[in-house]
């Protein structure tokens, strides 16, 4: 076995050329082993095997800045450096993190769980660099998915325009930006990379300087190169924004990675190594079934078979929905951004193709383009995580509610998502779209409510609309509740939406069975909200617990507390929510108890109101 001897970056460096390719199939098994057993993303990790062998024996991660967009490819960059023995507790609680985290290790340079923004950090670190002079290399990774981001080609056009020695790696697993031409631009891109050609073009470049008519010269022989270039291979705007343009080059090719690597370290300016690579490679079930491998639970490595839910989730039940609304009223479209599947819409988009729009990894523009349709009469849904959502906080202020433009946000993934950690919880929405004049914010605590808000997010409002709900399945409560008031009690008011009312409910069981009475108000609208409702209930309890599965600035809380202290001074008072910070990787049910959210924690925080 090859792979269990490598604990460090001299191990590796001591595998042999010709032991490379076991050891790449080695860490194909090792990873469908695991992954089976603990979840996570695997297409994309056995489709980046030899890359990654390949660029941790060019370079040494723990000095050299590898930045990830994302870093749901990093699996094999992590076996490693040094935490293969970790593997058994990936995207467990305490253990290691599904994403790249500099806290974990030194090898990883920065945290990366949203796309399209390795090149920019990586400039900055190669910027960084150069001002410090210090002795690293700069490396961005980037699958071609990130290529979809507007910020990408931001990052690119200011990394080509400068002289960093900055190197991109594209690794294109699914999207041909340009076109694999063969012999011919295998055979030139060996040549143009070597050291002798630079050194050859420098010695020209200096023997026109110094000869008369020599930059005409030049100029002649350059332009009639780049002719040549381009008449066989087509443009390449790499080479037009200022990269070393090298590629496109198999992925699963170590010993020529290899090689192109050592001649990018060399170049002394901006490169980019374009590898096509297979998603899933090695494992025939993640090879047939890329997208569902991508991100994936608990599975039979000899089958690739899952565990089926039970029950349908938020997701599907919100996809379906959707296509019974469009099946009567053909204003509706939907849009996502690189989530047709995730957000439940694979559905809509075989039924209703021509009012279905993937927009890539691009929210912002998928909430502008929103704008444009909802202004001319249509009813576009936009379908995002929240985490996602945060990128087009502007569009939506701008180009959305400063209009009251009729669009519906269907916001997936609100609240605690579990094991992909801090990058995707979804805990920020409520306080970023509280504060839009015009935003209705809706919020379900079941499937059965979701069918509901969105039908009325469609049809009974004129404004911008966002209907969040959780990853997952339907907890204890699984109906519909048309009141505020959802059980009557006379000692105490709790006060939550969403699916914390699940957790609500069991505490107040349990209180129950104390003796102590509470009162549930579960808000089904979070902005506006039934003050009236709540008022009432804490003048008759005198003390009300908010409850809230989001962070503590920009909480509702904070907007409820001040006005019922206004007209109910006496009223004690309590708030849960998920604090003032970023909440680690874990199942849901263990981050309820590490943030204090657990029914146990609620019924304890209700006790100490009450004696107080």
């Amino acid at each position: 076995m090859l792979l269990e001897n490598i604990k460090s970056r001299e191990d590796l460096l001591n595998i042999k050329p010709e032991q490379e390719s076991a050891l790449c199939e080695e860490i194909r098994q090792f990873l469908v082993k695991n992954v089976s057993q603990t979840g996570g993303h695997l297409s994309s990790n056995l489709g980046i095997v030899e890359l990654s062998v390949a660029i941790e024996k060019v370079f040494d991660t723990s000095v050299d800045r590898l930045v990830f967009d994302v870093g749901h490819q990093s699996y094999v960059h992590k076996l490693l450096t040094g935490r293969m023995d970790d593997f058994s507790t990936l995207r467990q609680f305490g253990g290691i993190a599904g994403f790249p985290k500099p806290s974990e290790s030194p090898c990883d340079a920065f945290i990366a769980g949203h796309a399209s923004s390795a090149v920019s950090t990586a400039l900055g670190m190669a910027r960084a660099k150069n001002l410090t002079k210090g002795n690293y290399r700069v490396i961005a990774l980037l699958g071609d998915g990130a290529m979809t981001g507007g910020l990408a080609y931001e990052g690119l056009n200011d990394a080509g325009g400068c002289d960093e020695p900055l190197i991109v790696i594209l690794n294109d697993n699914g999207m041909s930006i340009t076109p694999n031409v063969g012999g011919i631009a295998s055979h030139l891109t060996t040549i143009r990379v070597r050291p002798g050609y630079y050194k050859l073009k420098k010695h020209w470049r200096s023997f026109t300087r110094a000869i008369p008519l020599g930059k005409y010269l030049y100029n002649i022989v350059h332009r009639f190169k780049e002719w040549l270039k381009h008449k066989m291979l087509g443009m390449n705007w790499f080479e037009e924004m200022g990269f070393l343009y090298m590629g496109p080059v198999d992925g699963h090719d170590i010993t020529r990675l290899i090689y192109l690597l050592k001649r990018a370290k060399e170049a002394g300016r901006p490169v980019l190594l374009h590898v096509l690579t297979k998603k899933g490679k090695g494992y025939e079930p993640a090879e047939n079934n890329p997208d569902v491998f991508h991100g994936i639970g608990k599975f039979d490595p000899e089958t690739g078979k899952t565990q089926p839910c039970s029950k349908p989730g938020y997701s599907a039940v919100f996809g379906q929905t959707l296509c019974e609304l469009a099946e009567k009223d053909n204003r509706v479209c939907a849009i996502t951004a690189a989530m047709r599947k995730g957000t439940g819409l694979d559905g809509f988009s075989e039924k209703f193709p021509s009012r279905f729009f993937d927009v890539g990894i691009a929210e912002g523009h998928a909430v502008s383009m929103a704008g444009g349709m909802a202004k001319q009469g249509l009813v576009p849904v936009v379908a995002i995580y929240s985490t996602f959502l945060q990128r087009a906080f502007d569009m939506i202020v701008q180009d959305v509610s400063m209009l009251n433009l009729h669009v519906v946000f269907a916001i997936d993934r609100a609240g605690l998502v579990g094991e992909d950690g801090e990058t995707h919880h979804g805990v920020m929405d409520i306080g970023y779209l509280s504060q839009i004049p015009n935003l209705t914010i809706l919020s379900p605590s079941s499937t059965a409510e979701l069918k509901q808000m969105l039908r009325r997010a469609i049809y009974d409002y004129s404004g911008p609309v966002a209907v969040r709900y959780p990853r997952g399945c339907d907890g204890e409560f699984d109906g519909v509740c048309e009141d505020s008031l959802f059980c009557s009690g006379s000692d105490i008011t709790l006060v939550t939406y969403g699916s914390m009312l699940n957790n609500v409910i069991q505490a107040q069981r349990e209180l129950s069975r104390q003796g102590i009475h509470a009162e549930i108000l579960k808000l089904a609208s979070v902005k506006p909200y039934d003050y009236n409702a709540v008022r009432a209930s804490a003048e008759k309890t005198g003390k009300i617990l908010i409850v809230e599965e989001t962070l503590e600035c920009g909480a509702l809380a904070g907007r409820l507390i001040p006005q019922l202290l206004s007209d109910c001074p006496n009223v004690k008072y309590r708030m849960m929510n998920l604090g003032d910070r970023f909440i680690p990787h874990g199942s849901v049910e263990k981050l309820y108890e590490f943030c204090g959210l657990d029914p146990k924690s609620i019924e304890q925080s209700v006790k100490e109101l009450i004696s107080e």
